[in-house]
């Protein structure tokens, strides 16, 4: 899941809340449907908060007018 792009994790989770609002799925299914969603807002949220970081090291330097520093992040979320 990590390779995942962000649009397709969302597509992902957009299936299960469908599933699960449908309430066809057993119990079980529903609760392995549910730990799975919530694994996917995980790292959804971390990649958002990646992008957040990354946007933020926008910089105002005196004559260069604004550049964009690396950012490296630290941990890499697998499912």
């Amino acid at each position: 899941m990590a390779g995942k792009k962000f649009d397709e994790l969302m597509e992902r989770l957009e299936e299960i809340v469908d599933n699960l609002e449908k309430g066809d799925l057993s119990l079980e299914n529903s609760l392995k449907s549910f730990e799975e969603g919530m694994k996917l807002v995980h790292v959804c949220s971390k990649k958002l908060e990646e992008a957040e970081r990354k946007v933020t090291l926008l910089v105002k330097e005196a004559d260069e007018g604004y550049i964009q520093k690396p950012f490296e992040t630290e941990d890499k979320d697998d499912i």
